[in-house]
């Protein structure tokens, strides 16, 4: 009995429902990085170079939701006299772990509302000081808190000046948002003695190379107050390494040094949540060679790959931000010195037609079939089937069309 033609539309409407409910889930969304955004502006550089120097950068972009408040060159100037990590923890108030754009900023209910702070959410604060007080009045918009100075006047609602709703939004606000707690002075970090750090863990034999080149030492020492994550290798990959160390140059040696540090601050939770390339000491010592890898994850696994070799995280030496240091199973051989290991060729495609066992008794239409059949479907069930319900969904319209 031919079904009718309103059943034959819901047929179809039902396989296109399949097929949405089957397809891959959308990505999450575009990751922002604040530094680009801000750079055309130069009225906000030193706003901008203040959140990289003290790290806040890596920690706007990690969110997904967010707010900055930034200020102009001229208001900057307020802090001067304060040390980096007060200012850190000044700067983290101008960053709100809310979306508040300038529609929402003029459109608030009841004409206010508090908004948790970098500096509320990373544990810095005292109390309730790290909340961000936003009110409406008149038509302006000004940013307080509750322990701020008597004589400090509100920070007013400028303009926007960047926003992807609902992710990140960049505001303009007209001066430093005062706090007591923020501006509070911070004590220095406790001096940290990088070879008996390694050596207490895993990394004895790579801080002998490091301690017995007093340059790269050096570079070693001077960073690590502001940010530094060194990847060490342990005592079996430097002595598996240690022959073709003892053949490289002087220049060559400090730079492989160099390249085992990395300029910046690195939890293990950021490593184990974000891929991505990471510059190195050498990077910056020398200028007209990229000396970089790259990090990858998966699950709990962190590797880092220089195309010359791919080396693992195996464990945390010392994780006292701003220095962190890991244990690392191989030695990281940069491309800049090394020679770079090709990927292997993907195996050529199993043939359809059986062939015959050949006189050296190989069977050209042997297992790999069944592999190669195998790795596919692992890779991609979801698409596989909904490529065959699209299909479905394809027959049952055109025999729709048959029925008009």
């Amino acid at each position: 009995m031919a079904r009718s033609r309103p059943a034959i539309l819901l047929s179809v409407a039902l396989a296109a429902v399949a097929v949405m409910a089957l397809a891959p889930a959308p990505t999450a969304a575009t990751k922002y990085n604040i530094t680009k955004l801000l750079e055309p502006y130069k009225q906000y550089s030193k706003f901008n170079e203040m959140l990289s120097k003290t790290r806040l950068a890596y920690d706007i972009n990690r969110r997904q939701t967010i707010t900055v408040l930034a200020v102009d060159n001229a208001a900057m100037a307020a802090l001067d006299h304060y040390s980096l990590q007060t200012i850190r923890h000044i700067l983290s108030l101008h960053v709100l772990v809310d979306y508040y754009g300038d529609k929402k900023l003029k459109k608030l209910d009841h004409g206010s509302t508090a908004s948790s702070s970098m500096y509320q959410a990373t544990g810095s604060a005292s109390g309730m000081s790290g909340y961000v007080n936003i009110t409406r009045k008149d038509g302006k918009v000004s940013f307080t808190t509750d322990d701020a100075d008597e004589n400090a006047k509100p920070s007013r609602y400028v303009k926007s000046i960047k926003e992807y709703p609902y992710d990140i939004a960049v505001l303009e606000v007209s001066s430093i948002i005062s706090s007591a707690d923020a501006e509070a002075p911070v004590p220095p970090p406790a001096p940290v003695d990088l070879v008996e750090l390694l050596s207490k863990k895993y990394c004895k034999s790579f801080a002998s190379l490091l301690s017995a080149n007093a340059d790269v030492f050096r570079t070693f020492n001077e960073t690590k107050d502001n940010g530094l994550t060194i990847f060490c290798p342990v005592d079996a990959a430097v002595a598996a390494f240690a022959a073709a160390y003892k053949n490289l140059t002087a220049k060559a040696k400090a730079a492989i040094l160099l390249y085992h540090g990395a300029p910046d601050y690195f939890s293990l939770q950021l490593l184990k949540s974000n891929n991505g390339m990471v510059t190195t000491l050498a990077t910056a010592s020398e200028k007209k060679q990229d000396y970089s890898y790259d990090v990858k994850n998966k699950g709990e696994t962190v590797t880092l790959q220089t195309e010359v070799v791919t080396s693992t995280v195996t464990a945390t030496v010392g994780d006292m931000e701003p220095l962190a240091v890991y244990a690392v199973d191989k030695f990281l051989k940069p491309k800049e010195l090394f020679k770079v290991v090709e990927a292997p060729a993907p195996a050529p495609e199993p043939s359809k037609k059986k062939g015959r066992v050949s006189d050296g008794g190989d069977d050209s239409s042997s297992d790999d079939s069944g592999d190669a059949t195998a790795d596919k479907g692992d890779a991609a069930p979801a698409a596989l089937l909904a490529r065959r319900v699209t299909a479905a969904a394809t027959v049952v319209a055109a025999y729709a069309l048959m029925m008009a």
